[in-house]
Parts: structure tokens; sequence; C-alpha cells
């Protein structure tokens, strides 16, 4: 008995090791499909999820449903339906039509590895209206421009450079990493944004010629020194007279290496990049106050082109425009090698000085054989400008109002009673979109509803607005002018800090000649490395990057963007599986 009880436990630990391998294999089996099976799993599950917001025809037995189809992709929609139908095997072919609606359509940008980072800039700030004019074409040059205003530093700019052409040139490999760091998602998202700031910022930093706060003297100094080494040995500062020291020939691009050593340097940068500003900060201005034409245009309200936008662009150039023309002109009329003495350098007069004289329509006593003006007539010519800039702001605020009341007076004079057994939607046909990037159908009629959105109204209303916008839009001409001076600000401030960490951190090893020196300027460059790359590139790059958005968002996208609009969102595998991936995450 007992060997034959032997004999069934060894029988039945066969069959468990039996059971145990088989399970091994299965399990093993599964384990190389369950990843696949998931993700059928979950495309199924949005597929019957989709399904289940079609609409049952009873009559017919089929589904019916609606949704918003980027007009370019119509093809795709009914090739992808005649394929479907026949790889099952349906005699009942399914089929797309268009029907016309008088809902707004979402909004829809095609964009690429390049344009996604710009576009999610501008859908920070609010998703454009349907078929409203996108600023985000524009700021991919603005953008990083505006930046490398302010974060202008050669080599500075080639590390931002660097790194963002890394991110770039890995872009394939760093995405199938797929990290849970929130901090490098941004960086990553934004690899082609921070790329062209650094290109952009080497490009300011050559202009602006400063390296680490150093100078290079690549074409020669346009300045020389003519006193002699007795003269030199015995002051400790000299002046160089343009005159005698100054060779009339500018260097080749950008500022002469001769600044970087001289005692007046920061007094000649101030005045230099405070110019910079302004000018880059009123043509950005104007060039967003000519974008609105473009949605009057399309959205049939081109009587708003006259009574807005004319008012609007006059009084910005006669009035800032103006005074960009004043600094040209003050750079190119007055000399040291003039033989007028009204136009040498000491007669030049303010620019700020005679731009507020022009608005309080005062005046300022010359100095000695100096002229008040720049210009004969000046003067006359200054108070015209005002004047018709100040008429401009009845016409912003009258205008539209008035326009609108009288043509509603005339509609309802000429309406005719409209016919009970008439189509709500006869005479509206479908129209291809021509637009690059938008995506829904459109119905004609949408821009032409689009002409009368105030109609509606009343008229006080009408007023109401109209006067909330005359007066943000003439007093944000003054102040957004003034907040480019964010430029001039942080492009000296990053200048400044530069060269204090290099004469107070880097110079601490460069004093001793001896090995012991070599010892400090090793450790002395670690600290200045670090403090570089965390307080320089990084902290003042995004004080940088925020100043620029805020340059879009508030002074440029006023003029022309109401961002009203909500963003098209299509059915895709992908945007469903990263969702889940991020749940069970």
């Amino acid at each position: 008995m007992v060997k034959g009880v032997r004999t069934r436990l060894e029988d039945l630990n066969m069959v468990l090791n039996q059971t145990r391998d088989h399970r091994q294999r299965v399990l093993a089996s599964v384990a190389k499909e369950l990843t696949s099976w998931t993700i059928m799993v979950r495309k199924m599950k949005a597929i019957y999820h989709t399904l289940n917001l079609f609409n049952m025809d009873v009559t017919k037995k089929c589904l019916i449903g609606e949704c918003w189809v980027p007009t370019a992709d119509l093809p795709n929609v009914q090739k992808a339906l005649a394929d479907g139908s026949n790889a099952c095997g349906s005699s009942i072919p399914s089929f797309l039509n268009c029907i016309e609606t008088d809902e707004e359509p979402p909004t829809f940008n095609r964009t690429n590895r390049f344009t996604r980072g710009f576009q999610n800039l501008i859908d920070a700030y609010g998703v454009a209206s349907y078929r409203e004019c996108n600023p985000a074409l524009y700021t991919i040059i603005t953008f990083p421009f505006l930046f490398a205003v302010m974060f202008g530093d050669l080599g500075h700019g080639a590390i931002m450079a660097m790194f963002g052409g890394w991110m770039v040139a890995k872009e394939v490999s760093l995405a199938k990493k797929k990290s849970t760091n929130e901090i490098w998602n941004i960086f990553f998202a934004g690899r082609y944004i921070i790329f062209l700031m650094g290109c952009f910022s080497m490009y300011t930093g050559l202009v602006y010629n400063d390296i680490f706060s150093k100078s290079m003297n690549i074409f020669g100094s346009s300045w020389f020194i003519p006193y002699d080494n007795h003269t030199m040995e015995s002051y400790a500062a000299l002046t160089l007279d343009p005159k005698d020291s100054y060779s009339n020939t500018p260097y080749f691009i950008g500022i002469d290496p001769i600044w970087q050593t001289a005692d007046n340097k920061i007094i000649f940068l101030n005045s230099y990049k405070m110019k910079l500003s302004i000018i880059f900060g009123v043509l950005h201005m104007i060039f967003g106050v000519c974008m609105s034409v473009v949605n009057y245009n399309f959205f049939q309200r081109r009587y708003s082109i006259f009574l807005e936008f004319l008012p609007q662009v006059i009084f910005l150039c006669l009035l800032f425009l103006y005074m960009v023309f004043m600094m040209f002109f003050k750079w190119i009329a007055y000399s040291t090698f003039s033989e007028d003495v009204a136009y040498s350098q000491g007669c030049a007069p303010s620019v700020l000085i005679l731009f507020i004289n022009m608005m309080l329509f005062s005046s300022t006593p010359p100095a000695d054989d100096c002229k008040e003006y720049m210009f004969e007539s000046q003067g006359t010519v200054q108070r015209v400008f005002v004047l018709v800039g100040l008429c401009c702001i009845p016409v912003m605020l009258l205008g539209k109002p008035l326009y609108l009341l009288a043509a509603g007076k005339k509609k309802n004079k000429g309406a005719k009673p409209e016919h009970s057994n008439g189509s709500v939607n006869a005479g509206i046909e479908m129209q291809e979109q021509t637009d690059l990037g938008d995506g829904a159908p459109k119905p004609e009629a949408k821009a032409a509803a689009a002409s009368h959105e105030h109609e509606d109204e009343p008229f006080s209303e009408i007023m109401i607005h109209q006067a909330i916008h005359t007066i943000e839009y003439v007093l944000s001409t003054i102040s957004h002018t003034a907040s480019y001076l964010r430029l001039w600000a942080l492009s000296l401030a990053h200048a400044e800090l530069s060269e204090v960490l290099w004469n107070m951190v880097l110079t601490f090893g460069l004093k001793d000649h001896d090995y012991i020196g070599a010892i400090k300027l090793y450790v002395a460059f670690c600290f200045w490395a670090l403090f570089t790359l965390a307080i320089l590139v990084m902290m003042e790059g995004l004080s940088a990057f925020l100043h620029t958005l805020r340059l879009h968002w508030v002074e440029f996208m006023s003029k022309f963007y109401s961002g009203l609009g909500y963003v098209f969102q299509p059915f895709c595998f992908k945007t469903i599986l990263d969702a889940e991936d991020s749940k069970d995450d």
C-alpha cells in the first residue's frame, strides 16, 4: 500500500509539473501579445463609444452621425468609408453628405513638428475664431527676434542653440522615451522655439558685439588714439574726440569693440538700445493694426477698414512713427564732421523732449547757434500731425456706431415680408476652404452673417462697446509703446549681469600667473560656468521668454486677434492611447 501511494504521489507531481510548465508557456505567449491586445481593446472601446453617439434610423436600418470634417480631408474620409465597406463585405455602402449648419465651426490649424510649438503659444492665449487671421505664422520670426533683442549674447545664444539643436537632432529617439518629467516635456515640446531663439540671439550678440560680456575685434576698430605714450601714461582716462580719433568709416557690423573699454559705455548703449526698442515696438504694433484689415475684409466688415483701421493707423503713424522718423533723421543729419554749426553734435536736440513739446504744443529755447527743430517748418508739421491725430479719435468713437445705425434704419425701411414656404437654408452653398490651416467646411453665408454681428444690438450697447474700444486703443498706443522699453531694460540687465559675473568670478583666477593661478582659474571657471548656465541662460532666458510672450499676447495680438473660438478635436487613436497611458501612470 505504501508503494502504491508513493507511485500515485509521483504521478500527481508529474501532472503538477507539466501543468506548471504549460501555464508558464501560455503566460509567456500571452505576455507577448498583451500590449497589442490592450491597444486593440482600447481602440474597440473608443470605436463603440463613438458609435453610441450616432443616431439610429429605424426605417433605413442604418446609423447616422454628424461631425466636423476638414474640407481638405473630405476625399480621405470618403475613401475610408468605401474601404471599410469593402473590407467587411457589406452590400450597403457607406456615404458622406455635407450639410449646412448655423453652428460656429471649430478652428483647425494644420501644424507640423516645427510649427506646433508656436501654435501652442497662440492657443494658450485663446483659440482663434473660425477663419480668423492666425498670428502663429508671423510669431515664428517675431518671437525669437524680440527674445534675441533682450537676450543678445553670442556665447549664451550659442549654448541655447546647441541645446535646442541637440533636441531637434535626437527628437525621434527622445520622443519614444515618454518621460514623466514635466519640465523636460515643456523643453522638448518647444525644442524648435529654443533652437530659433538661440540662433537669433547669436545674431543680435554679433550686432551688440557681446560674447560673455567681451567684444570681438574682427574687422578692426574705427577709432584710433592720437595721444603719445607720455600723455597716456600721465592720465588714467582720456577723451577721444571724433574729429581727431574717428576714421569716419563705421565698424562693418554692429557696435565698435572700443566701446567695451570706454567709461561711458553704459551711457552710449543706454541710448542705442532704448531707441532700438522703440523702433521695433512701433513697427510691430503697426503690423498688428494692419493685420486687422485681413479680418475685416474676410468677414465682410469693410466699413471697419475706413471707420476703424484707417483712423487707428493714422493716429499711430502721425504720432509714434513720426517719433521713429525723428530718431533716424537725428542719426543722419547731425554729425561731428558737419560744417554747419546748427547740425554739429552739440546741437542735436532730444527726440523725447521734441515729442513731449509736440504733444503739449510747447517749445524749449535752444542753445546758442543751435536750432530748436531739426528741419524747417517742423513745428508746423508737428501741430498738423497732432491735430489730425486728435481728429481720428471722434472717427474711431462715432464712425462705426453711426454707420450701423444708418444701415439698420435703411434695412428696416426697405425690408420685405418673408414667405413662410421658403427654406431657411435657401441659397446657401458649400465653399471650399482657401485659408491655409483652417479646416471645417464653411457655408458662404457665414461671412455675410458676421458682417451683421452688431445689428441686433441696441445702439446704446454698440456705443458703449465702441467707446471702450476707442479709449483702450488710444491709451494703449502710449502704454504699449512704453511697454516695448522692456527690450532695452532686459538687454542692459543681461549685459551688466554677464559683465559682473566675469569681473567678480572668473577674473579671480586670472590674477595669478603661477601654478596657484591655474588652480584658482579651474575653481573659478567651475563657478562661472555654473552661474552662467543657471542665472544667465536659464533664469534670464525664462525672463526674456515671458516678456516676449507678453509683448505678443498684449501689444501685438490685441490689435487684431479676438481668440474666441474652440479647437477642433478629431477622432485620433494616438490621442486616445496617450490619454489612457497617462491615466495608467
